[in-house]
Order: structure tokens, then C-alpha cells, then sequence
């Protein structure tokens, strides 16, 4: 199979050999795969065992080997079945990063796994749970405070590598017995930190990737709650804490820059004196450089948002006995910064908002036919729809009562050659006609008026 992919102008070529399925944890990325010669170096071989563990071997027998490959190397006793991660010019430079000296022991590769080196592999692995079940019930009735986080058996079944975490010092020579005689096996201890612990058995950080200490951290640098402090984060143990109840790794990554910036900021016991109050240190946007100041030392009260620049001006002033009329002028203002919201538009809340305002305007809008009949009768009879409007006033909440005339006639003939039009307008605040209790009927277009009776 071809793993060369030619670029479209013929200039160069992309290979796909550095790249391999993220199936093992540690995964190694071969930026040196497309050397030419890298593929005929085969004197050393990065081999991966269960979850993180690895060894280099030497390839003695020059046998061609590619990532992926199962191999039989070298143990103590028998022989253990690996993956090939990586080959080629990246395996010494993997080995000096892990501290392997070139004076040390190197085993070598045996030969690519058979079918029967493969059935006894999953038969050893097939019993990896179970022992470790065991093992743990074993511990607790010896009364050690232990515990076994991981258990891995050697490709031949012989031998069997028991990780385990303890804080303190543990002698488990008597343990080591007792699990020789149940699983008749070689017994090898191993103590592990937690984070190893969390970069075995895996998983997904709050990030949404996979945990850093399963991916490609092998060194692991203690990290303390001042990365914390330096970066302005809140002090929150359910939230600095990874999957492996320590604080997280990745507290470390950008705490250099945040005590670079935080060297352009002034002191926090500094305050701000202005002509008619004091200001004190509140908070700080340290990547932006930017200070908010308070007039309450306890208690955000008059809030002001300055730069750094305007801050270490007003100290200086403060230094010579000078005071400023305000602590922030035009060209140092801050605006406020709008959150940008990136799930915004998919909100779960927006089908939650009140429609009654929206089908009230719908109820006040006129409809487009008593639009289309309001302006067709302007244009019919001009003087009508004009003496309309002047005897219509906009509807008030506290209207005298208006004495009976001659406009309910105009109204009338109105309402006789356009009743759309004359709804509408009494629905928009127009004039009703008076009514009487014993009955107002119309004849001929006019309006009769009833006396006021008196009790």
C-alpha cells in the first residue's frame, strides 16, 4: 500500500507513516517518518505494553518492522508481547528524554508474534480483573493500607505486575507470598502516584480531551495552589481538582505568562487617592491589563475601570502631594467588554420567553384589508374622511362628556358606506356613539339625541 499522497503542483509529498490511530496511550508522532533512510534504521524500537508502560528494545535479527506491528521481546523470565510505536531516527531521542543511558541494559526483539504467542496473550489478560479483585480483598484481610489500582500479566503468562498506591511505607512481603501461592505466579510490585494511576486507567478531562497524563505527559512536575493565585482563579477544590483528586497539571502551562503580565500591574495594598474619595484595589483583567478600583475596601461600591498606564500616573501624582479631579479621563477609559457568547443563538431558554406582547401588537395592528378600505375612502370622499379626523380626537383617559350634534351623522354615513373602516377607528381610540338606555335606532342616516332625564 502506497502511503505517499503527492501534493497537486507535484512539489513535494505528504506521508502518513508519522500518523497512527490513537489506539495506545503515549502515542509518539514520527515528524522524522518522510526522511529519506529513516525506514532502514532499525537498531532501536519503542515498544508499548498495556495502557502506558513501555520499553525500548534493540532489533538485533534487522527485522523490518512498521508502527502496529505485535512483537516478542525479551523478559525476565519468558518472553512479553508489545505493539511497535515508533521506529526509525525519533527512538534515540525518545530514549534520552526518558533518561535511559547508553551504558544500560538493552533487551532485544525476539520475533513478530505468532498465532500461538497471541492465544497465550489473551489468555493471560483474560484473567488481569479477576486477580486484581482478589489481590485487593487479599490486601485488606492482611491490614494494609494499600491499594491496588492495576494489574498486568506478562505475555506468557509467568509473571504478573502488581501497581499499587500507598502514602505511606508498606511491607508486603507477606502479601507477596500469599499471591504466590493463589496465582502461581511471579510477583512484582510497583508503586504508583496517583496521576500515574489517572494516565492508566484513562479518560476525558473537563476540556473534553483526553487526559493529558494519558496522552503524552511522562513527566510530572508538582503543581501548588499559588499557579492558582498568580492566575486569578478561584480557590474552588471541586474545580482544581483533575480525575486524579490532585490539583491539574495544566495550572502550570500558562502561570509563566500571568507572572510576566502580572509584573506590569501595581501592588493590590496600593490605593488611589483622587480629590474627593479613596480608591482601592478590587480586581484586574491581568492578560488585558486592565484594574478595577473601589471606594469600599470590602465591597464593590463606585466602580471605575482604568488601565495600568492611568493606575502608576495617579500614584506618581500621589507621590508629589498631587490629587486629580477623577480617576479616569477620556482617552484612558475602558469600555466594558461584551461577553461573547458562542451558544447563544442556541439558548436553552429562548422558547421561554413571553409571546403575550407580541399577539397584543398583533390584536392593535390594523388589518391590511381596513388599511386597504381606510385609504380607498380618503380617496373617494376627501372632505368626509378629513372632517373625520378633526372631529376624532386621540382617545384620552379623562374626556369630558361631549354634547350630542351633528357628528354622529357624519359618523354614520361614514360607518354606512365603509363599516371596516369605522370599526377601525373605534378600535384605534375613535369616538362611540352615546348609548341610550332605551334604544338608539338609526333611520335614514341620522342620529337621534336623548334628553338628560333628571331623578
Amino acid at each position: 500500500m502506497d502511503n505517499d499522497f503527492k501534493l497537486k503542483d507535484g512539489s513535494g509529498r505528504l506521508c502518513c507513516k508519522g500518523c497512527g490511530r490513537q489506539d495506545n496511550k503515549l502515542n509518539t508522532y514520527d515528524w522524522l517518518a518522510d526522511i529519506p533512510g529513516n525506514a532502514e534504521e532499525q537498531d532501536m524500537v519503542e515498544v508499548q505494553f498495556k495502557n502506558t508502560r513501555k520499553g525500548y528494545y534493540k532489533n538485533s535479527n534487522r527485522l523490518h518492522l512498521e508502527k502496529g506491528d505485535i512483537v516478542a521481546v525479551e523478559a525476565s523470565p519468558g518472553h512479553d508481547i508489545g505493539t511497535v510505536t515508533l521506529t526509525g531516527r525519533l527512538v534515540p531521542f525518545q530514549m534520552r528524554k526518558a533518561n535511559i543511558k547508553p551504558d544500560a541494559e538493552i533487551r532485544r526483539i525476539y520475533r513478530k508474534a505468532k498465532p500461538v504467542d497471541m492465544e497465550k496473550y489473551a489468555e493471560a489478560k483474560s484473567r488481569e480483573h479477576d486477580t486484581m479483585i482478589r489481590s485487593r480483598k487479599i490486601a485488606e484481610n492482611l491490614g494494609l493500607q494499600m491499594k491496588i489500582g492495576d494489574v498486568e500479566y506478562q505475555g506468557d503468562g509467568n509473571k504478573a505486575i502488581f501497581y499499587y498506591i500507598a502514602d505511606e511505607r508498606v511491607d508486603f512481603r507477606q502479601l507477596i507470598k500469599v499471591l504466590a501461592e493463589t496465582f502461581r505466579v511471579r510477583i512484582e510490585m510497583k508503586q504508583i502516584g496517583a496521576r500515574q494511576e489517572a494516565g492508566r486507567i484513562g479518560g476525558i478531562g473537563p476540556c473534553g480531551r483526553e487526559l493529558c497524563c494519558a496522552t503524552w505527559m511522562t513527566n510530572f512536575v508538582s503543581v501548588s495552589t499559588g499557579a492558582a493565585r498568580f492566575q486569578d482563579i478561584s480557590l474552588n477544590p471541586q474545580k482544581l481538582a483533575g480525575q486524579c483528586a490532585k490539583l491539574k497539571c495544566c495550572l502550570n502551562y500558562e502561570v509563566d505568562a500571568y507572572v510576566e503580565c502580572l509584573k506590569r500591574l501595581p501592588s493590590k495594598e496600593i490605593t488611589l487617592e483622587t480629590a474627593d474619595a479613596t480608591y482601592f484595589y478590587f480586581k484586574a483583567d491581568i492578560l488585558k491589563g486592565t484594574i478595577t478600583y473601589s471606594t469600599d475596601k470590602n465591597l464593590l461600591a463606585n466602580e471605575v475601570t482604568i488601565t495600568a498606564r492611568r493606575a502608576f500616573e495617579i500614584i506618581n501624582m500621589n507621590k508629589r502631594g498631587e490629587k486629580p479631579v477623577k480617576l479616569v479621563e477620556d482617552k484612558y477609559s475602558v469600555e466594558p467588554a461584551r461577553s461573547k457568547d458562542l451558544l447563544e443563538q442556541e439558548s436553552l431558554t429562548r422558547f421561554d420567553k413571553n409571546k403575550n406582547g407580541k399577539n397584543r401588537k398583533k390584536k392593535n395592528k390594523p388589518s391590511p384589508a381596513a388599511n386597504g378600505g381606510a385609504s380607498q375612502a380618503k380617496q373617494d370622499n376627501p372632505q368626509k374622511s378629513r372632517a373625520q379626523a378633526e372631529n376624532n380626537p386621540p382617545k384620552e383617559k379623562s374626556r369630558p362628556q361631549r354634547q350630542p350634534s351633528q357628528q354622529p351623522v357624519a359618523m354614520a354615513e361614514n360607518e354606512t358606506a365603509h363599516p371596516r373602516n369605522n370599526r377601525n377607528s373605534r378600535r384605534n381610540g375613535g369616538n362611540r356613539r352615546p348609548k341610550n338606555n332605551a334604544g338608539n335606532k338609526r333611520s335614514g342616516g341620522e342620529a337621534k339625541s336623548v334628553p338628560d332625564v333628571q331623578a
